[in-house]
């Protein structure tokens, strides 16, 4: 699908999973996105594994909150028991063809479940409400967690590609399987 044809597509500006609250992001997320991607864990995986800065942070909430305006969907602010845990979803790819999936949550949650939630909802969202063909995930050779959680949801590797000047792993599917 092209990037127009996915224009108006918001169906909830908040979904629900067993667990998580997934919500638009707001303006008023920028000291917890400040200090996510200020956590060494967090950004270990990044080409350049540092931390961003207060700017660069801003300038990614902005992309969030810009790419809901334009399509009318997005990354979600996620939250677990009424706090904030992080940030995912879909996202159109401006390099590769499909939807790309796509999240950064706090080290706390990591390893509860949060992530398989999280990427599952997602594809339900583009697979049923969007109608997309096809969802990409890009994961860094040295991140197995990220790997494990697309290829439960029938991700395959496809092709290594550059990503933000680096070497990634594309993951892709064309289908939703729980």
């Amino acid at each position: 699908m092209l990037q127009n044809e996915f224009k108006g597509a918001l169906q909830s500006a908040v979904r629900r999973t067993a667990r998580l609250r997934l919500r638009i992001p707001v303006e008023g997320d920028i000291d917890f996105l400040t200090r996510l991607f200020s956590r060494p864990e967090l950004v270990a995986h990044r080409p350049v594994p540092r931390p961003d800065s207060p700017a660069e942070s801003a300038m990614r909430l902005a992309r969030d909150i810009g790419h809901w305006k334009d399509h009318g969907f997005g990354r979600w602010a996620v939250e677990a028991n009424g706090a904030l845990i992080g940030f995912g979803g879909v996202t159109v790819s401006k390099e590769f063809d499909g939807l790309n999936v796509s999240y950064h949550l706090q080290p706390e949650s990591w390893e509860h479940g949060c992530a398989t939630e999280l990427v599952r909802e997602s594809l339900i969202f583009a697979f049923n409400d969007l109608q997309a063909d096809r969802v990409i995930g890009l994961v860094r050779t040295a991140n197995a967690a990220s790997k494990r959680v697309l290829e439960k949801f029938g991700f395959i590797f496809e092709r290594e590609v550059m990503s933000h000047g680096a070497p990634t792993n594309m993951y892709a599917t064309g289908s939703f399987r729980t």
